[in-house]
């Protein structure tokens, strides 16, 4: 197989026939010796707004293909071997241990789903509902003000990114093609097949949930088991090994491997964890604002004028005068603002799109980063921070989103009207002064870091940009100790994913779900 990079096609002229065109051309053969290809990535080279080019990386099966390897002496034409992820079970023996997996978003999901396909038979149990369920009462939410505590966007059936934009971005360098079987077993159970080479897939949350069900159903199929509305309330340990764990302080269940993919949010199992000698240690994370454009600026402002292109993303960082690090979180094109509260009387927005992207505003998390630092260095000082932010939201937004136009953010002012942007926003808002929800050094390095970004996208900061708050749920403000092996300080305990702080959206923590499959396999 041979992998041809830096293939450019003009995005009004990109066709199958063009691409195969430009292949044949490059390798210098005949479009007939082209076996089959597929196409590896493909992004856009936007840096000349006048001509815009999609930029593909293809893998290409071809006649003679040591002949056309030795006549081509490119770094952009390479030989490849397979590149797929491979995973055996050694020990038959171990498929009949009983193995309860907390959590159902990505990291306990794919933890399960792997473990299944394994000959294993994972119980998951999740404090939430099932999405048919959760996606019901969410909508509840957003109608009413009802809040469930135990299912709504933080909690329930596939985890907080269910109601996101399901972006599939990642950093993580992928030697062990991870990453890829994450995206093919999305792709088997219904994501869109461009999410497996396109530089930024996303799936979008209508389809993800979709996606989730036909996981849940396949699992089932392999002889997994799901359990919902059923809350991990305690642990029963002898010589420092899991021995059974409660659910909703009522009933024992039996346990020799036990995965916690709690989440974020999840404080009060933190807490429990902490009570059961689980050793933890507090975390950075960040928090700020959620800031709306319309769609239509950020695409000009990215590609021009000239073509029509799907939403544009952006992707901001900014270090203040005082070196504090200000960057955009869950860039959502074409999405909307959620409250994504899970505690009585606080209130914490999120964002989230569909596959389409169709909304007429992008939106974006501006946050500030945060250390133990600045909020203290006891393990549940982070917690408290949190909630004391969002507390404050719900008073000032009197129980609804509160929301500013940012020439009053920075005046201290609370606003009167909406300028030129509408509030695409699912839950209720008021206006409010964001400024009282933050201490000072927040309000100014959010100010200073959209200034900054006022410079880089044209209206960014604009007078009647939109901002509501408080963002506070970027990442998990407590780490999991964990070993090696994955185990924490309790023999057969592994904590997973973005809740136990090595994971940081929808593909690291499945990824952590495969590596932890690949770690109990062992034993």
């Amino acid at each position: 197989m041979i992998r041809l990079r830096q293939i450019k096609i003009e995005v009004s002229l990109d066709s199958n026939e063009l691409l195969i065109e430009k292949i044949s051309k490059k390798l210098r053969i005949k479009k007939e010796e082209i076996k089959s290809f597929s196409i590896s990535k493909k992004s856009i080279d936007a840096r000349d707004k006048n001509n815009i080019y999609y930029v593909y990386e293809v893998d290409i099966d071809i006649l003679n293909e040591e002949r056309v390897l030795r006549k081509n002496k490119s770094s952009d034409i390479l030989k490849i071997n397979n590149n797929s992820y491979k995973i055996e079970v050694k020990n038959k023996e171990n498929l009949n241990k009983k193995i309860i997996i907390v959590g159902s978003g990505p990291a306990g999901l794919f933890s399960a789903y792997m473990l299944a396909s394994l000959g294993y038979k994972p119980l998951v149990i999740e404090r939430g509902e099932k999405i048919e369920d959760r996606v019901k009462s969410v909508d509840k939410f957003f109608e009413t003000g009802i809040l469930n505590t135990e299912s709504n966007i933080q909690f329930g059936e596939g985890g907080a990114g269910t109601f996101s934009d399901g972006k599939l971005n990642t950093l993580t360098k992928d030697k062990f093609n991870r990453s890829k079987k994450v995206f093919e077993i999305f792709v088997e159970n219904g994501a869109p097949k461009e999410i497996m080479y396109l530089s930024k897939p996303h799936i979008g949350t209508d389809i993800l949930r979709k996606v989730i069900i036909n996981m849940r159903n396949k699992i089932i199929d392999m002889g997994g088991e799901f359990r919902y509305s059923t809350k991990l309330t305690n642990l029963i340990i002898k010589d420092n090994k899991i021995k059974q764990i409660e659910v909703n302080s009522n009933e024992r269940i039996d346990c020799d491997i036990l995965i916690l993919a709690i989440g974020h949010s999840a404080r009060d199992t933190f807490k429990m964890l902490n009570d059961n000698s689980i050793k933890m240690s507090p975390k950075p994370f960040a928090i700020g604002l959620r800031i709306m454009h319309p769609q239509k600026m950020i695409n000009e402002s990215q590609y021009g004028t000239k073509y029509q292109l799907d939403p544009a993303s952006y992707k901001l960082t900014y270090n203040t005068n005082e070196k504090r690090g200000v960057y955009s979180f869950c860039m959502c094109p074409g999405g909307f603002v959620v409250n994504a509260s899970s505690e009585e009387k606080r209130l914490v927005v999120n964002g989230m799109s569909n596959y389409k992207r169709d909304s007429k505003n992008a939106n974006s998390a501006i946050v500030v980063s945060v250390s133990p630092n600045d909020y203290g260095k006891g393990l549940f000082d982070g917690i408290e921070f949190q909630r004391k932010l969002e507390e404050k939201a719900y008073q000032i937004g009197l129980g609804k989103i509160p929301i500013q136009l940012y020439k009053d953010y920075k005046a201290n002012t609370i606003s009167k009207e909406i300028g030129s942007i509408e509030p695409i926003i699912k839950g209720k808002y008021n206006f409010a002064n964001l400024n009282e929800i933050f201490p000072n050094y927040i309000n100014e390095a959010l100010k200073e870091g959209i200034d900054s970004f006022g410079k880089k996208i044209k209206g960014f900061s604009n007078d009647d940009t939109l901002l509501a708050g408080v963002e506070s749920r970027t990442s998990s403000p407590i780490r999991i100790e964990r070993n090696e092996d994955m185990t924490s300080s309790i023999s057969g305990v592994y904590p997973i994913g973005e809740g136990a702080g090595y994971a940081g959206g929808i593909t690291t923590s499945a990824i952590d779900g495969l590596k932890v499959v690949e770690k109990i396999i062992l034993y």
